[in-house]
């Protein structure tokens, strides 16, 4: 008997060695509105050109890309990014962002998220108001240290098409 009890002690603590770890469950709306406030926050930071809570919003990586609307706009690293923005900051002024129709996504493991939004996209410059509506905006972020940050965005005029 005591041989029978010491076989099922160790058969039972062999299994309980094989299970799996159990994974922490990732609260996906949680995430989503964490990120819904980073975009807010993103737009926020460009209409009051505040290049530091911008800085705070990307990874502060050289392996981050941002594509803009220009053909050759292609931004690699933090350095390159914030070199952009600042320049756009010296040439428009009161600029208001509205997005639209916007998806977020978050992994599984709740690390990595993704975006798409439609941004209406107004400022001044040379004197002159510009309007720009319908931007295809799109972007991934990571989780880190407890922060989403940006580490990819992609922005796309659409094309325009004669009625």
């Amino acid at each position: 008997m005591k041989n029978g009890f010491l076989l099922v002690a160790i058969i039972m603590l062999l299994a309980s060695g094989c299970q799996q770890p159990t994974k922490e469950t990732v609260n996906v709306e949680k995430e989503k509105e964490a990120i819904r406030l980073v975009l807010q926050k993103y737009a926020l930071a460009n209409e009051n050109q505040d290049i530091g809570m911008i800085g705070d919003i990307w990874c502060p990586s050289e392996r981050i890309v941002s594509f803009g609307t220009e053909s050759g706009e292609k931004l690699v690293g933090w350095e390159q990014i914030k070199a952009a923005v600042i320049k756009q900051f010296g040439i428009f002024s009161n600029t208001y962002i509205f997005a639209d129709d916007q998806i977020i996504e978050v992994n599984e493991t709740g690390n990595t998220a993704w975006f798409s939004e439609i941004i209406n996209y107004n400022f001044i410059r040379d004197g002159k108001a510009n309007s720009y509506e319908g931007l295809r905006y799109t972007g991934v972020l990571v989780k880190k240290d407890g922060k989403w940050l940006l580490v990819q965005t992609h922005m796309s005029v659409p094309e325009v098409r004669a009625k």
